[in-house]
């Protein structure tokens, strides 16, 4: 077994730690620099709240210096510390041997601006729920709006919350609204917890442990949202390493992906006020799921980077 595990080990060819002497980088574009070019040669993924290597590695400086996102570029070419340095080359290299995703490294993602802490114990967010919520939500039924007035969304729900990102971004845009928040592992609703407790939402968010709408009773919501595990077994076969670093109960959407959409379109009428409706998003199984309920009025939404991957049905229309 020793040996087995020592073969396979030599197998992987993790990277060793660059050496960078002191002085060689300066400013904080300079580290920028370096991480893009360390990220690039090591064949990171990125799907964790940046998408490419540039952004991958401003994130990285900017956690390390305690800069929100929004400051970076007011301090790009400002000198960094010797000590700053350090830990700025630490967690790069971690990066790089890791395959770890950034937010596990720094305990944080920003969605829309707003920080949450993250670790292994939720999947990273990156849903594109977060901008639907600002895009299709919007004042006093603007064209294009699914609601005509956020403020008076009552109730609302997030199933599969997870660090409970999506819950507290619709307590923001929904300002008398409360939510409720479902998800089926104790771990992530620790994490959620303490996310809603730093954002100050014990009031109006409240978590509930079980499979989708079984802890609700007869609770009726004015917007369901929901990012469930919707990775197909093709899809959980070909994971990079950043994403099996995250829990795969988060991800597992049974043989086809659509294990978890099925029961939610089933059980949602159950839980959909009259004028209410669902927001769901799905990854790449949009061909699929019409397939499946070609019975169905589904709008499918696009946001800034993303085409086809969440749809919106209302109360009515899922009878």
């Amino acid at each position: 077994m020793a040996r087995a595990s020592k073969k396979a080990a030599r197998g992987r060819a993790v990277p060793k730690p660059a050496k960078v002497a002191a002085g060689e980088l300066v400013t904080l574009l300079d580290f920028v620099r370096y991480a893009v070019s360390r990220f690039v040669e090591a064949k990171l993924a990125f799907a964790h709240g940046t998408t490419d290597p540039v952004a991958e590695a401003a994130f990285v400086v900017g956690e390390a210096l305690h800069l929100h996102p929004d400051q970076f570029e007011a301090f790009a070419h400002a000198r960094v510390t010797a000590a700053e340095a350090k830990v700025i080359l630490d967690l790069i290299d971690k990066r790089v041997t890791t395959r770890k995703p950034a937010a596990y490294l720094v305990n944080k993602i920003y969605m829309r601006g707003l920080p949450f802490y993250v670790d292994e114990r939720v999947i990273v967010p990156r849903s594109f729920i977060g901008e639907l919520l600002e895009s299709h939500f919007g004042d006093d039924g603007e064209a294009g709006s699914l609601v005509d007035d956020p403020s008076a969304v009552g109730r609302v729900l997030d199933l599969c919350t997870g660090s409970g990102c999506l819950a507290i971004l619709a307590a923001h845009h929904f300002p008398n609204a409360v939510i409720d928040a479902v998800d089926i592992s104790k771990g992530a609703l620790e994490v959620a917890a303490r996310n809603v407790r730093e954002h100050g939402l014990e009031h109006r968010v409240t978590l509930h442990r079980g499979d989708l709408f079984a802890p609700l009773g007869n609770n009726s919501y004015d917007l369901i949202i929901s990012n469930p595990p919707y990775v197909d077994a093709e899809g959980m076969a070909a994971l990079p390493p950043e994403c099996r670093a995250e829990p795969k109960l988060a991800f597992d959407g049974g043989s086809d992906g659509l294990d978890v959409v099925r029961r939610i379109l089933r059980d949602a009428p159950e839980h959909l006020a009259p004028e209410g409706g669902l927001l769901c998003e799905i990854g790449r199984g949009r061909d699929l799921l019409d397939e499946a309920f070609p019975e169905l009025p589904l709008l499918w939404l696009d946001t800034e980077e993303s085409e086809g991957e969440v749809f919106w049905i209302a109360a009515a229309d899922l009878g």
